[in-house]
């Protein structure tokens, strides 16, 4: 039936007239992109993306009601799970956030895989679905649980609804998964079609819902990999997940965007495919939007005179009579690590006096270094995430 065929994605792009906005709406992505982080020093870079990777995971596990406190998932990542309140919900995100190493690291490498592709889809759910607990597995469909399977679509027998959608039968899931990863193979050459194509894949892949569970997070992940395909990823300093969490204006319309563009096409004027392509150019533009804020959000976030100043006042009201510690705190941050001799030879303190302000910084989860002769560098303490690093994180559970 019309129904099943895969063609019931269509249009999966706005292939013949782009909005001139939504043109322009690009290339001022990819300007802002291209900019976020090339004043920072390098190593300050790579601490502040070990972070970026913790916000993202845990906005990404919040849209789905999934809340982890920030200081949780930093005592899961060091292995202090006996003082984690809510250890169910952190080892969703401390999984994201190890998925989301794998996919940056292979951007690195220059080894991603085309992100649209069915087999590197069914990637992503493995290694997420992998590093969770057996009692996570198990995905809820009325009065049916089923067990989650890493990396196996649903199949025949395995129906759902999400809200008033109705996705594709399960028996299905193969060949829609086969025909999105054709058109999308299409869609996504050229600078701008990789850009441009972000949105639409996000909600085709929502549209189809191909795993029993998972598929937000994994929408979300695709996504965050298709940014790197488009070279929209500012090195890392910005998330995508925080965006569609917050919204423009509300938290409610990600959602909201997602079931309004699984409308079906309104007249003949309304593209010739079964859904709407004028509910997918306003998807595809308020998303678009989206990314932009968070671009310019961390772009303000992450100023380098911004920082200090930050850094600088949480320690000038933790420690008001040691007046060097926000000095040495802006070295690091200009340097990106420094040693123990230029502390010495830029600061100039006495070493008894050195020692224990870099001990104390230490101690305070500000600084880090990976032995007591190593040099020192930028630490993100998530317990001051609101003083350091303002609205990142969402910490209301």
């Amino acid at each position: 039936m019309a129904f099943e065929t895969p063609a019931r994605l269509e249009p999966c792009g706005l292939e013949e007239t782009v909005p001139s906005a939504l043109l322009a709406l690009v290339h001022e992505l990819q300007s802002a992109a291209k900019d976020l982080g090339t004043w920072l020093n390098t190593g300050v870079a790579a601490e502040l993306r070990l972070m970026m990777r913790i916000a993202n995971a845990q906005h990404s596990n919040r849209i789905e009601g999934r809340i982890a406190k920030p200081t949780d998932i930093e005592r899961a990542l060091a292995g202090r799970w006996a003082d984690v309140e809510h250890p169910d919900m952190v080892q969703e995100v401390i999984a994201h956030v190890h998925v989301q190493s794998w996919v940056d690291a292979q951007a690195v490498e220059g080894t991603l895989p085309a992100p649209t592709s069915a087999a590197f889809i069914q990637e992503l759910h493995r290694r997420l679905y992998d590093r969770m607990p057996p009692t996570l597995r198990v995905a809820e469909h009325g009065h049916l649980s089923r067990e989650i399977l890493p990396g196996i679509f649903r199949g025949a027998g395995h129906d759902v609804t999400v809200g008033a959608h109705m996705p594709p039968s399960g028996h299905r899931i193969a060949a829609f998964m086969a025909y999105f990863e054709r058109r999308y193979s299409g869609l996504t050459r050229g600078t701008t079609g990789r850009c441009l194509v972000i949105p639409a894949a996000h909600h085709r892949l929502s549209y189809i819902h191909p795993f029993d569970d998972g598929n937000g997070r994994v929408c979300r992940l695709m996504t965050h990999a298709m940014i790197h395909a488009a070279e929209l990823d500012g090195q890392g300093l910005w998330s995508v997940s925080r965006g569609l969490a917050r919204g423009l204006e509300d938290s409610a319309e990600y959602k909201q965007r997602l079931a309004a563009a699984d409308q079906p096409r309104r007249g003949d004027r309304d593209g010739r495919g079964n859904l709407s392509l004028a509910m997918l150019e306003s998807f595809t533009l308020w998303f678009l939007q989206v990314m932009l804020a968070e671009i310019r959000f961390a772009t303000a976030l992450f100023d380098p005179a911004a920082l200090a100043a930050r850094y600088g006042g949480l320690l000038r009201d933790l420690y008001p009579e040691r007046h060097q510690l926000p000095r040495l705190v802006d070295l690091v941050l200009r340097q990106g690590e420094v040693t123990r001799d230029q502390i010495h030879s830029v600061l100039d303190p006495p070493v008894s006096v050195a020692r224990s302000d870099i001990d104390c910084l230490i101690d305070a989860g500000l600084l880090k270094s990976t032995s007591p002769v190593a040099p020192l560098r930028l630490a993100c303490p998530l317990a001051y995430h609101e003083r350091l690093f303002p609205h990142l994180f969402y910490d209301e559970a």
